[in-house]
């Protein structure tokens, strides 16, 4: 468990400056030797000495901040997501820094040992409000924990399925990455589509929302193919597509996966001009716009106009470049902090605030929650082409309006 305390600083980029808070400890003078008084000048007897007060005993957990909101953040700090985890973190207290804001005091909870028992000790601490957990299966674990003790939580998983009942969802949605893709396709002369899905919980939740999307847009998909990390699988699954007539095709999977699917997409006759289509796992490879295989590929993300001059501050004070979904922590905390203002130190947080319709803004882009406590994101369609990716469709700036 590590703590983590909001300082103020000059300027948005600015160093830290740490204060650490020493203890100074008393000793009493002691006499060299006796000391002869004549007994005229003899002063008066002493009063005898007050009672002591009884000291307190120190009491487990955390100190006591009155004046500051407790925010837990859950994260692996061990373990295979340990390098996501670190990275949530250092953006939590960039976030902090940046904002110059004394309000909140942020403690990260390691959740590599059970995100159950890392949420149970965070509200024990007193924290109203949760950033985190990192995966699904964790968002699970704490959802009911934090829900009796009425503390929200603001997930960083893309799971919608655990959203609901307090918990939110902020992580990237295949689904709306999936729509948007689509739709800006739709506009620009695509009808005859072909799905290539990667197996899975991943896989399964983006199909339907796929087949939707392209019949609410007047197309139509021809074939869909699924696939595994099987050795064959995604070749078997592209050959069996390409038979089909098709003028885009949605790779659901990783970049990666695209790359090695799209030699054999524009080898077949019905491949040479189709338009491939991808998803916000792309945008998580910092490398994508290098991918000449790639070249003229669409794919839907959160705009990046701020990520770049993120990613050069964060490494200049880490040392290390950042995950990219790290953005998340940063702009949890700069939701946060515009809620703080109105919200009474050591009170429950203000869930209701979370549904506002304006949404909040982040280095992300426009995000707002719906009701169903899944993060709404304004997106952006971008292209990759000589070697860089460029934007063809902006993200609108914000929900004003909708």
């Amino acid at each position: 468990m590590a703590d983590a305390q909001a300082v103020k600083q000059r300027g948005i980029w600015n160093s830290v400056r740490v204060a650490t808070i020493g203890a100074t400890m008393f000793l009493a003078a002691c006499a060299s030797g006796p000391r002869m008084i004549p007994e005229a000048n003899r002063p008066a007897p002493a009063p005898p000495p007050a009672e002591r007060p009884v000291a307190r005993p120190i009491q487990p957990g955390l100190p006591q901040d009155s004046e500051r909101h407790r925010i837990a953040l859950l994260v692996p700090l061990n373990g295979a997501n340990a390098g996501v985890g670190r990275s949530l973190q250092n953006a939590t207290q960039l976030a902090i820094l940046d904002t110059k804001s004394d309000a909140i005091r942020i403690t990260t909870y390691d959740t590599s040992g059970g995100a159950g028992a890392a949420a149970t000790q965070a509200i024990a601490d007193g924290n109203r409000l949760i950033l985190g957990p990192l995966l699904a299966e964790d968002a699970r674990e704490v959802a009911p924990i934090a829900r009796r003790a009425r503390v929200p939580v603001l997930s960083f998983s893309n799971d919608t399925n655990v959203a609901g009942n307090g918990t939110f969802v902020l992580g990237y949605s295949p689904i709306q990455a999936i729509e948007r893709v689509v739709q800006y396709a739709a506009r620009n002369g695509v009808t005859e589509f072909v799905g290539l899905m990667p197996s899975g919980d991943y896989g399964q939740r983006v199909a339907t929302p796929f087949l939707r999307t392209v019949e609410q847009a007047g197309g139509k998909v021809i074939a869909m193919e699924s696939f595994d990390g099987r050795p064959g699988s995604l070749t078997s699954a592209t050959a069996k597509l390409t038979r089909s007539p098709f003028q885009a095709i949605l790779i659901a999977g990783s970049a990666d996966s695209a790359r090695t699917a799209v030699p054999a997409i524009r080898r077949s006759a019905n491949g040479k001009t189709a338009r491939v289509l991808g998803t916000e796992l792309w945008n998580t490879d910092s490398s994508i716009g290098s991918k000449g295989v790639l070249n003229g590929a669409w794919f839907a993300s959160v705009p990046d106009n701020y990520y770049r001059q993120y990613a050069t501050k964060y490494r200049a004070r880490f040392g290390t470049a950042p995950y990219r979904m790290s953005t998340l922590g940063y702009d949890a905390v700069l939701l946060t902090v515009r809620i703080a203002r109105d919200w009474r130190p050591g009170s429950e947080f203000p869930e209701r605030r979370l549904t506002e319709r304006d949404g909040f803004a982040g280095l992300d882009g426009a995000f707002r929650f719906g009701r169903d406590g899944v993060a709404e994101r304004a997106l952006e369609v971008q292209e990759i082409r000589g070697g860089t990716t460029a934007t063809v469709s902006p993200a609108p700036p914000n929900f004003t309006g909708n």
